[in-house]
């Protein structure tokens, strides 16, 4: 059983080791940290879930991003200790967060990541859609969090400000 939580700045250096542990050295020089870096994250819906015993066991993150001058959501990092993997708690937490994110009026989310895992939370490949270098096109998916939102939205993803 765990308890998802919003990340509090207290999380924040212990959250950062965990994607460390999770993630491959150099994890900080992929294109979604440049547009990252020095942009606060969507704090309302990066979570951290905790066991009873209250060990940090998983965490996800979101930032604000805009495609076409219109504003969506990153997802990622999202990752679990590798104790805890295979649990289904990845899941949990992206429905979680995904949920918190359309309750709140958000209208689209993307991320880098393999269409084989994240179509089942209903993401699929965005055309039109261009991750600063060295991204694969084939990585960036999107999820309209209400129907439509990714309708005519286009370009380079970019900083929010």
């Amino acid at each position: 059983m765990y308890t998802f939580a919003q990340e509090a700045p207290e999380d924040w250096w212990e959250v950062e080791a965990l994607f460390d542990l999770c993630f491959a050295p150099g994890r900080t020089a992929l294109s979604s940290y440049r547009l990252r870096e020095n942009v606060p994250q969507v704090a309302e819906l990066s979570r951290v879930a905790r066991d009873g015993d209250g060990t940090l066991a998983g965490a996800i993150r979101y930032w604000p991003v805009r495609v076409g001058r219109r504003m969506t959501l990153l997802l990622g990092p999202v990752a679990v200790h590798p104790t805890r993997q295979g649990e289904g708690l990845a899941a949990e937490l992206i429905r979680h967060s995904l949920a918190l994110g359309t309750a709140r009026g958000w209208e689209r989310v993307m991320l880098v990541g393999d269409e084989p895992y994240y179509r089942r939370f209903g993401f699929t490949r965005l055309e039109g859609v261009l991750m600063p270098p060295p991204t694969n096109p084939d990585r960036v998916l999107g999820l309209e969090l209400t129907p439509g939102a990714w309708a005519g939205v286009t370009g380079t993803v970019e900083r929010p400000y």
